[in-house]
């Protein structure tokens, strides 16, 4: 079994904000890989499936991005599952341009209050899909940038990006985060 959550803030409000990216691909993922209905389990929403040869389970967290971990941590122990062999967690990333995907094991926050949370109540030891939403230019600008909805000129390479990741999913439950993050940059390449 493996965990892929993707991090946002519960509510219709919240549904187009760059920081809710990660429920966003969550809902892509389910959708191309013909997951089950949403399900109110763990403090969040669930959703199981397939992906290649891995039985997989979407959580989105419904404690507000600021406490993600108490989900997270609630599904790691049920399923008695260790976060560094068996939880990805996707989300927003204000220092990638926007659109880029990148994949890295442990390290720090680096500012986000969802993923320190999630380090909180499982560890840092696990892989983060770091989904660019680009930098607003000045620090005092972040929270708008973060909190505000994505523009309509976004929207296009959104789904083309989110539809990649999907795609791909498979090259990142095998290992593979290479193959992975390359293949999301050459199915994206030319539509930027």
């Amino acid at each position: 079994m493996q965990i892929v959550v993707g991090l946002g803030n519960p509510g219709a409000q919240y549904a187009l904000h760059r920081h809710n990216i990660g429920f966003i691909a969550a809902d892509t993922i389910g959708r191309v890989h013909g997951f089950g209905p949403w399900k109110v389990r763990f403090q969040g929403l669930t959703s199981e499936g397939h992906i290649g040869t891995h039985k997989v389970l979407l959580l989105k967290p419904a404690t507000f991005m600021n406490d993600s971990g108490r989900s997270v941590g609630e599904t790691l122990r049920f399923f008695k599952l260790e976060a560094a062999a068996a939880l990805a967690v996707l989300y927003d990333e204000l220092d990638l341009e926007p659109m880029k995907v990148r994949v890295k094991h442990g390290g720090g926050a680096a500012g986000h209050n969802g993923i320190r949370s999630i380090d909180a109540h499982c560890g840092n030891d696990y892989r983060r899909v770091r989904i660019g939403i680009g930098h607003p230019g000045h620090k005092d600008r972040v929270t708008g940038h973060v909190l505000g909805n994505f523009a309509k000129s976004e929207m296009d390479p959104l789904a083309d990006t989110l539809g990649a990741i999907a795609a791909e999913m498979p090259r990142l439950l095998d290992g593979d985060e290479a193959r992975f993050m390359s293949d999301i940059a050459l199915r994206t390449a030319p539509l930027r």
